[in-house]
C-alpha cells in the first residue's frame, strides 16, 4: 500500500518504543492514583486480569492491521477491503483516529511542560537561582507556553529522524533511564516511615471489593487506555514491524512491559502517599478518597519533598525527571500518527512533516493554554472518554469483520508458522469479533452515564 517505509531494526527496539508509547504519564501517575482511590490491591488484581482479557486482544487487532496494511492509519483502514462502504468507513475511522491523536497530544504537551517545569524548579533551587525557581513555579501563560514549546520541540526533533534513528534510538535510551530512576526512587521511599502501610495497601487485597462495579469500571478503563489503544499509535508501530516478527508474542511482551511498569510505579506512588500521611500531610478525606485526586502530583508530593530537607530537592529532581521522560516517550508515538499521514498521503519529507504537524499541534496547545478553563478539561473528555473507546471498538470491528479470517491467518503466520494450531488462534478471532468490542462498549456506556 505504501512506498518504502521505516522499520524497527530489532525486537527490543520495537518493544521499548511500544512500551514508551504505553508507559506515559497516565500509566506512571494515572494507574497508582486510581489504585489509591479504588481499593489498592483489589484494583491492582482486577486491572492485571483485564489487561490480558481486554487490552491484549485489542492491541493485537491494531498490530495485525498495521503490519498487514504497511501504511498510516487512514490508508490502512480505508484499503483493508475493496467494498466502497468499508472504504468510506475506514477513511472516517482513520480521520477520527488522527484527530483524536492530535488533540490528545495538544493537551499532553501542556502537561509534559508542567513536568519539565517541576523538574527545573528544584534544579534551580539547588543552584540557588531563586528568580528562575519562582518563575518556573508560577502558572503564567509565558511559563506554560515556553515549557510546552520545549517539550514539543524535543518531540519534533526525535520524530524528524525517522523510525530507526529517531523513535527506536531514543526509546532504547529513555526507557531504561526511566526504569532506573523509578527503581532508585522506590528504594529511597521504602526507607521512610509509613512506606510499609502503603505497601500493604497496594499488595494485600480486600477481597470484598473485587465485585465493586466502580472498581471494575475504573480498572477496565485503565487497562484499555494504558496501552495507547484506539488512536492508531500501535497500528503504526505494527506497520514498522518485520514480517519475521511473531505478533502474538510481541503483543504479549508489550502488555507485560506495560503492566509491569504500572505495577512498579505503584510501588513508588502508593508508599509515597502513606509516607506523606505519616508526616502529617492530609492525603485522604473521611471517606477514604484522595483529597487532591489527579492533582495529587502537584500538591501532596511536593509537600512531601519539602519535608525531606536537602534530600527532598534531589528526590523532586529525580521524580520529575522521571515524569518528563514518561511524557516524552508517549508524545513521540502520538506525533507519529499525523507525521506518517503527511509523509505517505501528502508526499512530504519526514522533517517537514514533523515540523508542520508538531507546529500545528503546538498552536492548538497555545489556544488551550490561553483559554485553559474553557478548553482543557473539555478536550480531555472528548478525546479520552468519548473518542478512544469508540475508536477502539471500530478497530476491533475492522480486525474481526473487515479483515477476513484467511487474511488474518496469513498475516499472523508470518513469524509464527504454527499459529493455526495454537490456543491463541482458536480463541482470538472470535474474541476480537464479539467479546472485546462488547466489553469496550460497556465500559464506554457506563463511563458516560
Amino acid at each position: 500500500m505504501a512506498t518504502e517505509r521505516g522499520q524497527f531494526s530489532s525486537k527490543i527496539g520495537f518493544l521499548l518504543a511500544a512500551a514508551g508509547s504505553a508507559v506515559g504519564l497516565g500509566n506512571i501517575w494515572g494507574f497508582p492514583t486510581q489504585a489509591a482511590s479504588n481499593g489498592g490491591a483489589a484494583f491492582l488484581l482486577v486491572y492485571l486480569i483485564l489487561a490480558f482479557i481486554l487490552a491484549y486482544p485489542a492491541l493485537m487487532a491494531e498490530l495485525t492491521i498495521g503490519r498487514y496494511a504497511r501504511a498510516n492509519v487512514i490508508t490502512a483502514l480505508s484499503e483493508l477491503s475493496p467494498s466502497p462502504l468499508f472504504k468510506r468507513a475506514g477513511l472516517a475511522v482513520g480521520i477520527g483516529a488522527l484527530t483524536v491523536a492530535v488533540f490528545i497530544l495538544s493537551f499532553y504537551a501542556i502537561v509534559a511542560g508542567w513536568m519539565l517545569a517541576e523538574f527545573i524548579s528544584p534544579a534551580a533551587q539547588l543552584l540557588q537561582l531563586d528568580g528562575l525557581a519562582r518563575w518556573v513555579g508560577s502558572q503564567s501563560f509565558s511559563r506554560n507556553a515556553l515549557m510546552c514549546g520545549v517539550m514539543s520541540a524535543l518531540t519534533i526533533m526525535i520524530i524528524a529522524r525517522g523510525v530507526e534513528q529517531g523513535i527506536e534510538a531514543w526509546s532504547t535510551r529513555l526507557m531504561p533511564a526511566l526504569f532506573l530512576i523509578l527503581l532508585g526512587m522506590i528504594g529511597y521511599v521504602f526507607t521512610q516511615a509509613g512506606a510499609l502501610a502503603g505497601l500493604r495497601a497496594y499488595l494485600v487485597p480486600d477481597l470484598t471489593r473485587l465485585g465493586d462495579p466502580a472498581l471494575i469500571l475504573s480498572a477496565m478503563g485503565q487497562a484499555f487506555f494504558s496501552l495507547s489503544l484506539g488512536v492508531g499509535t500501535m497500528l503504526i508501530y505494527g506497520s514498522y514491524l518485520r514480517d519475521t516478527d511473531n505478533l502474538p508474542r510481541l503483543g504479549a511482551a508489550v502488555t507485560l512491559l506495560d503492566t509491569g511498569f504500572a505495577f512498579t510505579a505503584g510501588l513508588l506512588i502508593l508508599p509515597a502517599i502513606y509516607v506523606a500521611q505519616a508526616q502529617g500531610i492530609s492525603v485522604f478525606n473521611t471517606e477514604g478518597a484522595l483529597i487532591a485526586g489527579p492533582d495529587l502530583i502537584f500538591q501532596v508530593l511536593p509537600a512531601l519533598f519539602d519535608n525531606m530537607g536537602a534530600a527532598g530537592s534531589w528526590l523532586a529532581l529525580a521524580f520529575f525527571a522521571l515524569m518528563s521522560i514518561a511524557a516524552l516517550t508517549s508524545a513521540i508515538s502520538l506525533l507519529e500518527v499525523p507525521v506518517s499521514v503527511a509523509v505517505e498521503r501528502c508526499s512530504m519529507s519526514r522533517p517537514t512533516a514533523a515540523v508542520l504537524s508538531g507546529g500545528v499541534i503546538f498552536m492548538i496547545s497555545l489556544l488551550i493554554i490561553w483559554q485553559f478553563d474553557a478548553l482543557f478539561n473539555t478536550v480531555i473528555s472528548l478525546t479520552t472518554v468519548y473518542g478512544q473507546p469508540l475508536l477502539g471498538v471500530a478497530l476491533c470491528v475492522f480486525a474481526g469483520w473487515v479483515l477476513h479470517r484467511n487474511q488474518l491467518l496469513k498475516e499472523l503466520s508470518n513469524g509464527h508458522p504454527e499459529i493455526e494450531s495454537t490456543f491463541f488462534w482458536r480463541v482470538w478471532p472470535f474474541y476480537v469479533k464479539f467479546i472485546c468490542p462488547s466489553l469496550i462498549l460497556v465500559t464506554f456506556v457506563q463511563s458516560v452515564r
